[in-house]
């Protein structure tokens, strides 16, 4: 069985600026197009300082990556956990998706486009925290539509994070609370239509 690394801290203010840093260029020229110097010169240090900090380019990605993926799968326990409802876990699940997708568009690119670029073992445990993310959407929704397969939940949930996972190419059309009502109320019709499924 797979061991699921789980945060044994919070990454320190200096930490999490470079790791802010280097989604942002990671997002605009990719992961083989930014180099260390790069994302050192990004938050004012030399590249070989940045060795202070991170072993390397794999492991900034990796950090980052995993770094997120921790934090939306905790994010949906403690919603799903201090919901009184099924209605009231999914609109908190929505929510919580929304704000993520808002807040860190080029992470949503950097997962996208370099998943592939991260090491195997750590690709492993970040692909094992997204199911178990992915399993808090279902279990709500088997309370909400207990007539559907979850088969047909599972891909309804990542159908609704395409949608809400859109923002690197839509946020910038509205203020960001119209915007994040709007998706909210898409996502919630999306998954309405589940009603309907045989």
């Amino acid at each position: 069985m797979t061991v699921v690394r789980t945060p044994t801290r919070v990454p320190s203010p200096r930490r999490r600026e470079i790791l802010d840093a280097a989604a942002g260029l990671f997002a605009a020229r990719g992961f083989h197009g930014v180099s260390i110097e790069e994302i050192g010169g990004a938050v004012g240090i030399s590249g070989p300082a940045l060795y202070r900090h991170f072993s390397g380019k794999d492991s900034l990605l990796s950090e980052m990556l995993l770094d997120i993926s921790e934090r939306l799968r905790t994010s949906a326990v403690e919603r799903v956990t201090g919901a009184s409802h099924g209605g009231e876990a999914l609109d908190a699940l929505i929510s919580g998706q929304i704000e993520f997708a808002l807040d860190h568009p080029a992470l949503i690119t950097v997962h996208d486009r370099e998943l592939g670029n991260v090491p195997e073992p750590a690709r492993r445990q970040i692909r094992r925290l997204q199911r178990l993310y992915v399993e808090e959407w279902v279990t709500v929704m088997t309370e909400l539509y207990p007539g559907v397969r979850p088969p047909v939940l599972r891909a309804a949930t990542h159908a609704v994070f395409g949608l809400l996972n859109s923002t690197p190419h839509s946020a910038g059309e509205l203020a960001r609370d119209a915007m994040a009502t709007l998706l909210h109320r898409m996502a919630l019709v999306a998954l309405a239509s589940l009603v309907n499924e045989p």
